[in-house]
C-alpha cells in the first residue's frame, strides 16, 4: 500500500498498532482505540490517534481501507459480559463498516479466529467444518456472516483473517496487554526474571505461533489484493508448549522448570490445539510466513540478553 488513507481500530493495542506502525512509513493512518487494551504509546507520532470506541458515531471513516481490528480478544473478556462481548465484537464491527460504506470505503479487512476450528493438530483449510464453542468465537463467526452480506448486497470487499496464536513478546506492543498477552512473551518476561511459567494441564497442548511482522504482511496483502472471502494467517507448524519452554531457556540461558496448574477454562472449551493450512492466502496474494519460530523466539528474548 503507498499514499492511501487508511483507518485501523484498535490500533493501539498489540497487532493493530504493529500494523498502523508499518503502514503509516508510506500512507496517512489513522488509528481508533477505546484505550481498553491499546495505548497512544505504541504508535508512531505521524499515526493520528482517536480515543474512541467502534460502537459510537462519527468516527473517521473517510478512507481508502478499513482494517477492523478492535475486539474483545479472548474467551474470559466474553464470559464476565456476554452481552458486552458482542456488542463490542459484533455491532461494533457492523458500526464501523456501515459508517465506512456511507463515507465511500469499499475495502475492508477485518480479524476473525482459528479457535472455531476446535482443536486439531493437521492444518486446518478454511472450507473445512466449523464449531462455535464460546462467546468470543460466536462474535467472530458472527463478523464473517455479516461480511458475506456486506459483499453480496453492497458489493464491498471484505476479507476476515483467521489469526492463529500471534506472538511478539514485550519488548513490541504486546507488554500492553497484561494478562492477555501471548504465552510466549508471558513465559519469557517470567523465566528472564527467575520465575518459572505457569502452564496449564500438562504443557502438551500446542498452537501454531506466528510472528506479528508476518500477520501484518498478510492484512497488508489482503488489501492490497481486495480479498473477499476468509483466510488463514497461520505457519502450518505447530510446537507444545514445554517445546516453548525449553526454547526459552535455551536462548535466555536460564534452566528454570514450569510450573503445572490445572486448567481454568473448561475442557469442552478449550482449544487444546491449532494448525494452519495457509495455501488459500499464499494461492491469493504469494503471502507466506517468513519468520521461523526459533528466529521469533530470539527476536522475543533479546530484550532480556
Amino acid at each position: 500500500m503507498n499514499g492511501e488513507r487508511v483507518l485501523v481500530t484498535g490500533g493501539g493495542g498489540f497487532i493493530g498498532s504493529n500494523l498502523a506502525n508499518s503502514l503509516a512509513v508510506d500512507n496517512d493512518v489513522v488509528v481508533v482505540d477505546d484505550g481498553y487494551l491499546g495505548t497512544p504509546a505504541n504508535v508512531r507520532e505521524d499515526v493520528e490517534y482517536v480515543e474512541r470506541s467502534v460502537v459510537e458515531d462519527e468516527l473517521p471513516t473517510d478512507v481508502d481501507v478499513v482494517f477492523h481490528l478492535a475486539a474483545l480478544s479472548s474467551y474470559a473478556m466474553h464470559e464476565d459480559d456476554p452481552t458486552h462481548g458482542a456488542r463490542v465484537n459484533v455491532e461494533g464491527f457492523v458500526n464501523t463498516v456501515e459508517q465506512a460504506r456511507d463515507d465511500g470505503c469499499d475495502t475492508v479487512v477485518y480479524a476473525s479466529t482459528s479457535s472455531i476450528y476446535g482443536s486439531r493438530t493437521e492444518p486446518s483449510p478454511e472450507a473445512m467444518d466449523v464449531t462455535v464453542n464460546t462467546g468470543y468465537e460466536a462474535s467472530k463467526m458472527a463478523r464473517e456472516t455479516y461480511a458475506e452480506y456486506f459483499q453480496n448486497h453492497y458489493d464491498l470487499s471484505l476479507a476476515g483473517m483467521r489469526f492463529f496464536s500471534v506472538y511478539q513478546g514485550y519488548g513490541g506492543a504486546e507488554e500492553h496487554k497484561g494478562e492477555y498477552a501471548n504465552v510466549i512473551a508471558q513465559f519469557a518476561d517470567d523465566m528472564a526474571h527467575g520465575e518459572a511459567p505457569v502452564l496449564y494441564g500438562d504443557g502438551t497442548q500446542t498452537r501454531d505461533f506466528t510472528h506479528v511482522e508476518d500477520i501484518v504482511r498478510g492484512l497488508e496483502q489482503a488489501a492490497d489484493h481486495e480479498l473477499n472471502g476468509v483466510y488463514n494467517l497461520g505457519t502450518g507448524e505447530a510446537y507444545d508448549f514445554l517445546t516453548v519452554v525449553d526454547l526459552l531457556n535455551d536462548e535466555l540461558g536460564t534452566d528454570i522448570d514450569p510450573e503445572f496448574v490445572e486448567n481454568p477454562i473448561p475442557e469442552d472449551v478449550y482449544v487444546h490445539d491449532t494448525c494452519a493450512d495457509y495455501a488459500k492466502i499464499n494461492d491469493a496474494t504469494g503471502w507466506e510466513p517468513q519468520i521461523d519460530f526459533e528466529a521469533g523466539i530470539e527476536r522475543v528474548c533479546q530484550q532480556y540478553n
